[in-house]
């Protein structure tokens, strides 16, 4: 991520603080439309990331093509593409975080929509054919937002469906897992939370994963919201990820390494 980018991104997320929680779900969902529209034209995504263009000229396009969203979304889009982004690529991921990061402020609680995604997104990892139809590039966009609808709608927060239609809909070349762990990041983010994802071999108890918690908040400096996987091709011990940082202690990874080490 350039330096251009990180400056728009924390100039955006100021700008969303403005949003009220009443206006944010809307925000949100028609940030991820305007998202999709950008995602289907390079024209716009030229005009709109054009760092020589004048503010007040982007301002401008962004009223004439986007003239049928709520003053909230409108706004903040303005104000996004007014910032000056690294690349076009960026100013689409940028305006999509802003989305996901709107739709989660909207809600009461939003580690729920956390654990929805999170839920989500191991039902499809665990189900070939699953992950086959919402990923697939061959089927259209309709029939992938038509089953998601389907697999959890009415099961799901608004807030999830929103995150989720949207993904499959402009997966931007991303497998399905990916889109749903890097939005449930930022939710976890915009709460204040970080993430990290527990692997064992058999579950650990409550009063364990209570230590596991208190220890890495004390070494990332905030709260996390840990997720437990069951993953008995491990062996024993455990792996802990939190965003980019793997913490590998299983036993699988121990004998792996051992047997190079005698091979060597």
């Amino acid at each position: 991520m350039g330096s251009a980018t990180r400056e728009a991104l924390d100039a955006a997320r100021t700008a969303l603080t403005s949003v009220s929680a009443s206006d944010a779900l809307t925000a949100g969902e028609q940030l991820f439309e305007a998202a999709r529209v950008l995602g289907t034209s390079a024209q716009l995504r030229t005009a709109l990331a054009d760092p020589s263009a004048a503010a007040t000229d982007k301002a401008s396009v962004v009223d004439q093509v986007f003239s049928s969203v709520g003053a909230p979304a409108k706004k903040l889009l303005a104000e996004i593409v007014s910032s000056r982004w690294s690349t076009q690529d960026d100013l689409l991921a940028g305006i999509e975080e802003i989305a996901i990061r709107a739709v989660a402020s909207s809600a009461a609680k939003a580690d729920s929509i956390e654990a929805e995604l999170f839920s989500f997104g191991a039902a499809v990892s665990s189900d070939a054919e699953l992950e086959l139809a919402v990923g697939s590039k061959l089927g259209s966009v309709k029939s992938k937002s038509q089953l998601i609808t389907t697999l959890i709608g009415g099961k799901a927060s608004a807030q999830t469906l929103a995150i989720v239609d949207h993904l499959v809909q402009q997966p931007r070349g991303r497998r399905i897992g990916e889109l749903v762990r890097t939005a449930a990041a930022i939710v976890a983010d915009q709460a204040g939370l970080a993430v990290a994802t527990v692997v064992t071999a058999a579950p650990i108890s409550a009063a364990q994963l209570d230590r596991l918690r208190a220890g890495l908040a004390k070494t990332y400096g905030r709260d996390l919201k840990l997720n437990q996987v069951i993953d008995p091709t491990i062996i024993g011990g455990i792996r802990v990820q939190i965003g980019d940082d793997v913490i590998d202690g299983s036993v699988s990874t121990r004998i792996n390494d051992l047997r190079l080490q005698l091979a060597s």
